[in-house]
């Protein structure tokens, strides 16, 4: 669904993730969000009555469903999946981004979690169910890929943590280095955890 193609309300939440990601919670102010929408000012108080933190809340909600969302949508470009395959599948989404469009944003729930100053409780609390969200998917595609049950919630855990780590020393250095050094280093452990098929499977 184009941006055009969303209702007001979905804009000002898609907005809001959008310039969460790139400024902060801090410097992203509620007039910006309907300005960045195309939708009038007076609806945020309709849409989101309560307010500034709901609205980075539902924003932060967002992303991390459009996280968990590609995980199928990168297995699924994959010719043949592996964990490494889809490690770089992730890290690629963000080394493209970077070649082409800068350094200028980052993952909005990082971003959310980051700026302690204008986190509350209820941000907080968003922020570890979108990285929930994104985890149990990147889990149950490594489990089919072979990983034990009980090693891809740990090992879905060490991509994404590796993944949101790179990106702030990626954005901090204007350079996808760490990105680049994360998908190689990572990719043969990830790989030695799947187990491979026994003869005759």
């Amino acid at each position: 669904m184009g941006v055009s193609e969303r209702g007001p309300r979905e804009r000002m939440v898609f907005s809001a993730a959008q310039l969460i990601r790139r400024d902060g919670v801090m410097a992203t102010g509620m007039r910006e969000v309907a300005a960045h929408a195309n939708a009038p000012r007076g609806s945020l108080r309709h849409y989101f009555p309560g307010g500034k933190e709901q609205l980075v809340n539902e924003a932060v909600a967002w992303a991390g469903r459009y996280a968990a969302g590609r995980v199928a949508r990168f297995m699924a470009a994959l010719s043949e999946p592996t964990p490494s395959g889809l490690f770089a599948a992730m890290v690629r989404q963000w080394t493209d981004e970077y070649r082409t469009s800068g350094f200028a944003g980052g993952c909005p729930v990082a971003a959310a979690t980051v700026d302690c100053a204008q986190s509350t409780d209820s941000t907080r609390d968003a922020a570890a169910d979108a990285f929930a969200r994104w985890t149990r998917p990147v889990a149950e595609a490594l489990t089919d890929m072979g990983v034990p049950a009980d090693e891809a919630e740990p090992l879905a855990t060490l991509m994404i943590s590796a993944l949101e780590g790179a990106l702030l020393i990626a954005r901090a250095e204007h350079d996808d280095r760490a990105l680049t050094t994360v998908a190689r280093e990572l990719g043969p452990l990830l790989d030695s955890r799947a187990r491979q098929p026994s003869p005759g499977d």
